[in-house]
């Protein structure tokens, strides 16, 4: 039987993965604009910035979504999203940018959570550690 925070664990993985893939897929119908905002604010490359970022946020959200190598996703994630948070929304003057430099720590905080309480009860994490008979780690707990 299910315990609610199962649910829990899957909507939040849910929840912060979508937010990722929204913003992956508005750089990808925009590329040049995203290369642009990338330029303007003097990183260096940002063609391969772009493309670092996009794959971060559209494949990273879907192995997070999935919960496929849960922790180890969550963790690049927070990182990356520390680096965007410190890069794009530093000038704390401007109160738009302190939101989104706050919100970018929120979510720092939600995948910090993720990697500490791993993907849960339902996530492929979780099904491949079942099936290999494999005791599960922290945070996948069995289905006994």
């Amino acid at each position: 039987m299910s315990k609610p925070y199962d649910a829990v664990a899957v909507a939040g993985r849910i929840l912060i993965g979508v937010l990722f893939l929204m913003s992956g897929l508005s750089k990808l119908a925009a590329p040049a604009a995203t290369q642009g905002y990338i330029a303007s604010v003097g990183l260096p490359a940002p063609v391969v910035a772009f493309a670092v970022a996009a794959a971060v946020e559209t494949l990273g959200s879907a192995l997070l979504i999935a919960g496929v190598r849960t922790r180890l996703v969550a963790i690049g994630m927070a990182v990356f999203t520390l680096a965007t948070a410190v890069t794009f929304h530093k000038n704390f003057a401007d109160q738009n940018q302190m939101t989104h430099f706050m919100k970018n720590i929120a979510i720092i905080g939600g995948l910090l959570q993720v990697v500490a309480f791993g993907g849960g009860k339902f996530s492929v994490d979780a099904l491949l550690a079942r099936r290999s008979g494999a005791p599960a780690g922290p945070g996948l707990r069995s289905a006994s």
